[in-house]
Formats: structure tokens, C-alpha cells, sequence
């Protein structure tokens, strides 16, 4: 007589209640596939652990209490056996990056297509080797010498364009704000990019949200 497969225990954190909902619905389809929690902050999260770890959490990147980032490494350390899938809106290759290296053991996209992440799930469950949705898995397959490996080392001065870039402000606005010439400006605008791994102001202004710097 075949013996029913063990019950998998499953939490997600997300904080927009409607990803949750669609999450829980796919996964609990499945069926020895429990989702024992949903949560939309870090911090009820990390104390629902302790009460009851989990097989597979589903970490969003953006959660209102901090960085899904920072999160996964405290996880990983203090939940070895739990596998952390990042899932996410973010496709920017050093996000996913630095999303493994804390220890994650996948990352996928939201806009991922059911069957892709039923598919990362359970490879995840039976595998020891980074699992990625198709879209993550072409861009990481590409390579980019330049990514920045940790987080970027920026000046006192970084700092102050980089909160006015996210703003919304052109280099003019910046140098009259900062009282410099818009040339520093787009020097410092350029070392930015550089810092980030990136090549458009968008993709900056999401990374450094993500790493807390604005």
C-alpha cells in the first residue's frame, strides 16, 4: 500500500493580502501542501517561527518592517532546515544575487506563470540547487561581470542626489538644490549607476528602496 506523502508545511509573507490570497489558494491545491501562515510583516513573521517553523516560506523582497533580504539571512540562521524562495515584483540581477547569497534557495517572479511556481516549490523541496522562474532563470543566466556583489559604499554627497533623483529631480534642479554645477551632478549621477550595477535612474531608485538607503 503506497503511503500518502508527508505533509508540507508552507508560510507566505507578502504585504499586499491579495498576492497572499493567490499564493494560498495554488499552493493549498496541492494536496500535502499546508499553509500554516500568511503574514504581511518581518516582524510577525520571524515570531511566528519560533512557534512553528515551516518546510518552504514564500518572502516577499518588500515588506514594510525592512528588506526581505536581511530577513532570509536571519531566517537561514536561526531556521537551517527551512528553504527560502524569494518571490518578487524585483527582476534586478543584483537583488536576485544578493537574495542568494543570504541564503535563499530560489527567487521567483509574481507575474510567474502557476505551474512555473508549483514547479520551483517542489524542486526546492527535493533539491539542494538554486531554483529560479524562467524569466529569473534567463537573466541569470546572462552574464554581468559588473553586478555589485554587496551593497554599494556611497559618499555623503551619493546619499543627498541619489534622495533627489528618487524624487523625481533632473540635474539642474539637483545642482541648484546642492549648489553645484549640474556637470558634478551627472559625474555623480554616472558613479551611482556604477555603484548599483544598473543602467537607468528606475532600476537605482528600486535598488537603493530595497537596500534602505531612501
Amino acid at each position: 500500500m503506497l503511503q500518502p506523502d508527508p505533509v508540507i508545511h508552507i508560510a507566505i509573507a507578502d504585504d499586499h493580502p491579495i498576492v497572499i490570497q493567490g499564493l494560498k489558494n495554488l499552493l493549498e491545491g496541492v494536496s500535502h501542501f499546508s499553509v500554516t501562515g500568511c503574514f504581511t510583516t518581518g516582524g510577525s513573521l520571524m515570531e511566528a517561527l519560533e512557534q512553528h517553523p515551516v518546510d518552504i516560506l514564500l518572502l516577499d523582497i518588500s515588506l514594510p518592517d525592512g528588506s526581505g533580504i536581511l530577513f532570509c539571512r536571519e531566517i537561514r540562521k536561526r531556521y537551517p532546515a527551512t528553504k527560502v524562495l524569494a518571490i518578487s515584483n524585483l527582476s534586478e540581477r543584483s537583488i536576485i544575487v544578493q537574495m542568494m547569497q543570504n541564503g535563499a534557495s530560489g527567487y521567483l517572479l509574481k507575474t510567474a506563470a502557476a505551474k512555473d511556481i508549483l514547479d520551483c516549490v517542489h524542486h526546492a523541496l527535493n533539491n539542494d540547487t538554486p531554483v529560479f522562474s524562467n524569466e529569473i532563470r534567463t537573466i541569470m543566466e546572462k552574464p554581468e561581470p559588473d553586478a555589485p556583489a554587496a551593497l554599494p559604499d556611497l559618499t555623503k554627497r551619493e546619499k543627498q542626489i541619489l534622495l533627489l533623483l528618487a524624487e523625481g529631480k533632473k540635474s539642474a534642479e539637483i545642482a541648484a538644490a546642492l549648489f553645484i554645477s549640474p556637470l558634478t551632478v551627472k559625474t555623480h549621477r554616472a558613479t551611482l549607476l556604477q555603484k548599483f550595477g544598473v543602467n537607468n535612474i528606475v532600476s537605482m531608485v528600486n535598488l537603493a528602496k530595497e537596500y534602505h538607503f531612501i
